[in-house]
């Protein structure tokens, strides 16, 4: 039996957007591991919040290599620490079950207050 594809409800976008409004000017990008038939329309979802709320994303999500994690992760620079606007996403994704991996990318030239939202299989 198929799996019942991942979004984020209408009440969740509403609840997303009224507590990140507190966190202007986060730049975040949006990326999705494709061997998850339902992770782009999922990482539409969020990029639709982030969009509402004028956060500096990076257009549409973008195809990721494999993350090595399953469901929802952050993406920092190195040792960066989580971005406010990251801690407030997570505190609130927590409420409705979800949990967020946090995975470091040395490579990755992001500011102090970037991150990068991965949706995994």
């Amino acid at each position: 039996m198929p799996s019942t594809p991942r979004k984020l409800t209408t009440h969740q976008k509403t609840v997303l957007i009224q507590v990140l409004l507190a966190f202007p000017e986060q730049q975040v990008a949006v990326c999705y591991d494709p061997s998850a038939a339902d992770a782009l329309a999922y990482a539409h979802d969020f990029l639709t919040v982030f969009k509402a709320i004028g956060w500096d994303v990076n257009g549409a999500p973008s195809q990721m290599a494999n993350g090595k994690f399953e469901g929802l992760a952050f993406v920092l620079s190195g040792e960066t620490a989580l971005p406010p606007g990251a801690e407030a996403l997570r505190d609130v994704l927590r409420i409705y079950g979800m949990e967020i991996a946090i995975l470091s990318d040395s490579i990755r030239d992001l500011s102090p207050s970037a991150f990068v939202l991965a949706v995994g299989p």
